[in-house]
């Protein structure tokens, strides 16, 4: 793809992500393009159909926050993760649609993140014991149920008790 196309592409699944958590299925497509500064001819040679954008848009934060975790501590990434699943339930609406149209936007969802979590596991920063789905749920119920102002302390509590002390006890 030319760096100009790449460049376009980016800037519309940014565009179009934003406007699908704020919107849902209704955000306008000419919107979109108006937005990312493209005419809407560029959008649909990207992306054929609305359920191509929503689609390609969820993946593309997927694959933001996975390739994160190599690059992050754990907990800067456990606060992308809440930002990631903020987005996801705005976009609910839109992806619903993606689905009933033979879509399935969270075909690897699960086994990304799983090994995002994993990374941390294997980087020392969770303790050996911890199983990365059951890390996984945890986040994600903290990001359900957490009410405003709460996931960052929720998020410091599954921190505490689930990461690799720093050293031995007492310093030596």
């Amino acid at each position: 793809m030319r760096a100009d196309a790449k460049r376009n592409r980016d800037r519309l699944l940014e565009v179009a992500t934003r406007a699908f958590a704020a919107g849902g299925s209704d955000a306008s497509l000419e919107g979109i393009a108006r937005a990312a500064g493209v005419g809407i001819g560029t959008l649909y040679r990207h992306f054929p159909t609305r359920e191509a954008l929503v689609e390609a848009a969820y993946r593309n934060e997927l694959e933001r926050l996975c390739s994160a975790a190599p690059d992050v501590g754990l907990r800067e990434w456990m606060d992308l993760f809440v930002d990631y699943m903020t987005t996801k339930h705005g976009m609910a609406d839109a992806l619903r649609a993606v689905i009933a149209s033979g879509g399935n936007p969270y075909e690897h969802s699960r086994t990304r993140l799983l090994e995002a979590i994993t990374h941390f596991i294997d980087a020392g920063e969770l303790r050996p014991d911890v199983r990365a789905e059951d890390f996984l749920t945890a986040l994600s119920g903290i990001t359900l149920a957490a009410q405003p102002g709460q996931a960052g302390r929720l998020l410091d509590l599954l921190m505490n008790g689930t990461s690799r002390p720093a050293g031995p006890p007492g310093g030596s």
